[in-house]
């Protein structure tokens, strides 16, 4: 595995060709800074980038969980914990999220908060033309979203939050499943390249558990907007 190391806010994450991070895994992050006193699991983690940009932010929880399937990001994960002395603080998980027995690593039903950039697209979907762990991560070949969103819902406790982002295109099956597991859509952001009108590549939501009925949509965040609050440009 050839890794090479990125520069993320002064700390170290190990990425690789087929394990790297994108804007989805920022604005995700943004949408769901943690407050000291959680406990908190990032599933479908690739090589840990959300856990990892709390922590470089100085956002740090009380304890982060980062659940991932993949052998080459799970290595990954593990080299950046160990690069920027973060064990017992983030805790690589390597775990199917469908299987309850490797998924119960994880402390059920104790996390404040879950985080998820899950696979975005159905199996068919263009993924022969990706290599096999890019197709994993995203196409829905080893989890798919209502596997996602019932793993988060039992790590959940009354209360906690489950934040997630997708494709627009899957809104309607996400609020019905965050209810068919008991989480209660909340807040929806969505996310565009620009400030020049065209339809959002994103959607941002998040669910509550045990909430009661009440959706917040809120002002919607461009790309541009998030370069010149991180990067200064």
């Amino acid at each position: 595995m050839e890794s090479e190391v990125f520069d993320l806010f002064g700390h170290e994450i190990y990425v690789s060709e087929d394990h790297r991070f994108g804007t989805d895994a920022l604005l995700l992050a943004e949408f769901s800074v943690p407050s000291p006193k959680d406990n908190v699991c990032d599933l479908c983690s690739g090589c840990g980038i959300i856990p990892m940009l709390f922590y470089a932010w100085g956002k740090q929880p009380a304890v982060s969980y980062a659940v991932e399937i993949q052998n080459e990001a799970f290595g990954l994960m593990q080299t950046t914990v160990e690069k920027n002395r973060l064990e017992g603080r983030l805790i690589p998980v390597r775990a199917d999220l469908t299987n309850d027995e490797e998924l119960f690593t994880v402390p059920r039903g104790k996390m404040e908060l879950v985080t998820v950039n899950p696979p975005y697209y159905r199996p068919g979907c263009g993924e022969e033309r990706l290599s096999p762990a890019q197709a994993n991560a995203r196409h829905e070949l080893l989890c798919d979203l209502e596997s996602v969103i019932r793993a988060g819902a039992l790590l959940l406790k009354y209360g906690g939050y489950l934040k997630m982002c997708h494709i627009p295109e899957r809104i309607a099956d996400i609020v019905c499943l965050m209810r068919k597991y008991g989480l209660e859509p909340k807040v929806m952001r969505f996310a565009h390249h620009s400030d020049t009108g065209e339809r959002p590549f994103l959607v941002l939501i998040s669910g509550k558990k045990g909430g009661k009925p009440g959706l917040i949509v809120e002002k919607p965040v461009t790309v541009s907007e998030m370069n010149r609050r991180l990067f200064g440009k």
